[in-house]
């Protein structure tokens, strides 16, 4: 009886040993997803890290992604699913998505300070990170801040500018001068003939809907400058790296 006692503390004791050396697995499911690379942006200013998205980034139109079996599957298997409203998906998805209103997370996109803030807060108060997403959205508003006082600096805030619509916001924070805006839609004659009376030094056209190349053969002395909206990657300071490089298009 002895020795069977003995072998049962030694049991034991190699067990709770092992259960020490093999930390506790979970099943760790993706708790966020977002529709696209610029959903999955504003996501990580809300202090989330490596947000997956559903359409791919390299496409020159991600709101029109076609959505397959397994996106649909993934979207349904997430907590919470951030969109805009404008992605083909939502209307192609239908009944298919299983999920309650507050899973589904609509956010604003649009790159404006104000904006920015707005929806990572948005973002953060349902994730509890937002210790995290003020110092994302901090890293963000310092980037565009220091390309509006280079704008400044180099004079380029008294350029008269023709914006696209979907690119005024940025434009606007970095202290351009926007005289006039086009697009989405393609450019009217009304748009075409005021570009054509001359004065625009600068026109920003925006690369996943590009239209203002015909503007350049009214106006040959027009600068053309092409920016984004949907970042080129995921993951972390996406945004801003995107703004950034927009920004370095204008001192090319």
């Amino acid at each position: 009886m002895k020795k069977l006692s003995i072998g049962i503390v030694l049991l034991i004791a190699s067990v709770s040993l092992f259960a020490q050396a093999m930390p506790e697995q979970t099943a760790d499911p993706v708790a966020i997803i977002a529709s696209t690379s610029w959903t999955a942006a504003f996501a990580d200013l809300g202090g989330l890290d490596d947000v997956p998205f559903i359409a791919p980034a390299n496409l020159i139109h991600p709101p029109e992604y076609e959505i397959i079996v397994s996106d649909v599957l993934k979207i349904n298997n997430a907590r919470y699913f951030i969109y805009a409203g404008y992605e083909r998906m939502m209307q192609s998805m239908g009944s298919s998505i299983k999920k309650d209103g507050a899973s589904l997370v609509k956010i604003n996109t649009n790159n404006s300070i104000e904006n920015v803030k707005q929806q990572a807060h948005l973002i953060a108060s349902l994730t509890g990170t937002q210790k995290e997403s003020d110092r994302r959205v901090e890293q963000y508003v310092q980037v565009v801040e220091k390309g509006a006082e280079k704008v400044r600096q180099q004079g380029m805030d008294q350029l008269k500018v023709y914006c696209h619509s979907m690119q005024v916001y940025l434009a606007k924070d970095l202290g351009l001068s926007v005289a006039g805006t086009f697009g989405p839609g393609p450019l009217t004659a009304a748009q075409i003939a005021e570009v054509a009376k001359g004065g625009y030094d600068l026109i920003i056209d925006n690369i996943h809907n590009p239209i203002a190349k015909p503007l350049l053969e009214v106006s040959p002395g027009s600068r053309l400058v092409v920016w984004r909206n949907f970042p080129e990657r995921g993951g972390r300071g996406s945004l801003a790296a995107m703004a950034g490089a927009n920004i370095g298009e204008l001192f090319r």
